[in-house]
């Protein structure tokens, strides 16, 4: 046992569910748990196939990208779970894939509208999809520069020539980045687990969606808050209360 012990056993745990929810073939995910107190998060090792991934596979590092715990390479997205877990408050988790039809959305550089209520009970509006990643940034730090590019499509739109209003990372815990992927987070790993699934799930329903009518209108407004306040707001009462 060591002091990260639980937190690599959560991200261990939490990796293992992309090839059981069909999240990612092969290699192409990675999910990772952070330990706010310690400063650290754990996450999977660089190449590794999920049915060989063990507990002591993980590796544990610091928000400066030091290594504390674990021998293998770590993921090459990590640098992007960094820059996340140092900007964005409240997740514990941060899970990437290239799910197939949250990913087509993605290659398409296109947001996912609010078509319905499943996509309302766990966003508040749009999944949206960063801009391009530019050549410098590519050539300067790839995978940190991604981060960069989902925390300004967030909170700086405007930086990037977006014209939309800055987002609630806590309320839309999903993003796509252009030519690219999905990157999903939550309070806990497994929690961005979860999200990575919905968001799968939302970006078929929206491509089934479109292809029955293309000319759909998005979700009215008012319905959209009802669902994601029935849920999530301070007055919910989906689920099963507790006194």
């Amino acid at each position: 046992m060591t002091p990260y012990s639980t937190l690599k056993e959560e991200a261990w745990k939490a990796n293992l569910q992309i090839p059981e929810r069909k999240l990612a073939l092969y290699t192409w995910g990675n999910v990772s748990a952070f330990d706010k107190d310690k400063g650290v998060f754990a996450i999977k090792p660089s190449g590794i196939p999920y049915d060989e991934l063990t507990i002591d596979d993980m590796v544990v590092l610091d928000l400066e990208g030091r290594v504390v715990e674990g021998k293998r390479n770590p993921s090459s997205d990590t640098p992007t779970h960094l820059e996340l877990y140092k900007k964005f408050e409240g997740i514990g988790g941060i899970t990437h894939t290239h799910s197939t039809y949250a990913t087509s959305w993605a290659q398409a550089s296109r947001s996912i509208p609010v078509f319905g209520t499943t996509h309302a009970d766990h966003s508040t509006g749009s999944i949206v999809c960063t801009p391009f990643i530019q050549k410098d940034a590519v050539e300067r730090d790839y995978e940190k520069e991604t981060g960069l590019l989902i925390i300004k499509t967030f909170l700086e739109p405007a930086s990037l020539g977006l014209k939309q209003p800055v987002l609630n990372p806590q309320e839309n815990p999903m993003v796509l980045v252009a030519g690219h992927g999905p990157f999903t987070w939550g309070k806990t790993a497994d929690k961005s687990v979860y999200n990575s699934a919905v968001l799968e799930e939302i970006a078929k329903m929206a491509w089934i969606s479109l292809s029955i009518n293309p000319q759909m209108n998005v979700l009215p407004e008012y319905i959209l808050q009802k669902h994601y306040n029935r849920k999530h707001g301070k007055n919910a009462y989906y689920g099963q209360q507790r006194n």
